[in-house]
C-alpha cells in the first residue's frame, strides 16, 4: 500500500512538474515574440520610385502593431502642373475639339491615405499582404478654356480664352494587394499591386468674366458638347458674369507603384 501510494504522488508531481514546463516554454515563446517586436525597429518609412513620372511625390509611414499586423499612414502631393503623359492622354481624347479646350490644363493635390495592413508571411513588414484604406484627396484646378462665337452683322469669328479654377474634394475607400520584401537589414521593398478605391467627389470650378449674349450661347454649346467630367456629375451655369460648374458624384481611383522604404 505505502509502495502504491508512493508511486501515485509520484505520478502527480511529474504530471505537474511536465504542465508547468509546457506553460513556461509558452510564456517564453509569447514573450520572445513581444520582446522582439517591442525591442526591434516597429517603424518603416517610404518613398514612391515609380510616382515621379507622373509628376507625383508619394511618402508613407508604416508602425508594426502584431506580429502579423501594421498601420500605415500616407502622403502623396503633386505641385502645380499640366497633364503627365500629356500626349498619351491627347490620343486617348481622339477628339481635336474637345483636347483644344483642355489642353492648357494645369492642377495641384494632395492626398492623406490611412491604412490597416494584414501580412501573411513569417511576420510583420514582410511578404503578401492585404490593406483596407481610406484616401481624402483635394484637386486644385485650372482650366484656361478656350472658345469661339460670331458677331454680327459680318459674322467675323472670335477666338477667346476664359479663365476657369476651383477645388474638387474626394473621399474613397477601398484594398490594397501587395508584397513586401526586405532587402538588407534596414532596406524594404514594397510592391502595391493593385489598389482600387470608389468614393464620392464635389467641388465646383469657376470663371468670372463679363460675357455679352453671343459668347454666352456659344458657352452653353460647347461645353455641352464638351461633356462631364467621367465618372462624375457636373452642371454648368452661364451667365453675364461668367460660368461657374458644379462637381458632385462618384469618384474612382487606383493606387499602384513601388517604394522603397527604410526601418528603424
Amino acid at each position: 500500500m505505502k509502495n502504491s501510494t508512493t508511486f501515485r504522488l509520484c505520478a502527480v508531481i511529474s504530471l505537474l512538474f511536465s504542465l508547468q514546463s509546457q506553460s513556461l516554454y509558452a510564456q517564453r515563446d509569447t514573450s520572445s515574440v513581444n520582446s522582439d517586436l517591442s525591442t526591434g525597429p516597429q517603424n518603416l518609412i517610404k518613398a514612391s520610385v515609380t510616382s515621379v513620372f507622373l509628376k507625383t511625390y508619394v511618402f508613407q509611414y508604416e508602425r508594426a502593431i502584431g506580429k502579423k499586423t501594421a498601420l500605415a499612414l500616407g502622403f502623396s502631393f503633386m505641385p502645380r502642373s499640366g497633364p503627365p503623359l500629356k500626349g498619351k492622354i491627347e490620343d486617348l481624347v481622339d477628339d481635336q475639339e474637345t483636347w483644344d479646350h483642355v489642353k492648357d490644363y494645369q492642377s495641384s493635390n494632395y492626398a492623406i491615405t490611412p491604412e490597416f495592413r494584414y501580412y501573411f508571411g513569417k511576420g510583420v513588414f514582410q511578404g503578401f499582404y492585404v490593406a483596407p484604406f481610406m484616401r481624402f484627396a483635394k484637386y486644385q484646378v485650372d482650366l484656361p478654356f478656350e472658345y469661339s462665337y460670331t458677331l454680327p452683322p459680318d459674322e467675323n469669328t472670335i477666338h477667346d480664352t476664359l479663365p476657369m479654377a476651383g477645388s474638387i474634394n474626394t473621399f474613397t475607400g477601398g484594398i490594397l494587394f501587395g508584397a513586401q520584401w526586405k532587402l538588407s537589414k534596414v532596406v524594404y521593398l514594397d510592391w502595391w499591386i493593385l489598389g482600387p478605391n470608389y468614393g464620392t467627389a464635389s467641388g465646383s470650378l469657376k470663371g468670372n468674366k463679363a460675357l455679352n449674349e453671343q459668347e454666352q450661347t456659344a458657352l452653353r454649346q460647347q461645353l455641352d458638347d464638351l461633356g462631364d467630367i467621367p465618372l462624375v456629375d457636373t452642371k454648368y451655369t452661364v451667365t453675364a458674369d461668367g460660368v461657374k460648374a458644379d462637381i458632385d458624384g462618384p469618384w474612382a481611383g487606383v493606387r499602384a507603384g513601388i517604394n522603397v522604404g527604410f526601418r528603424f
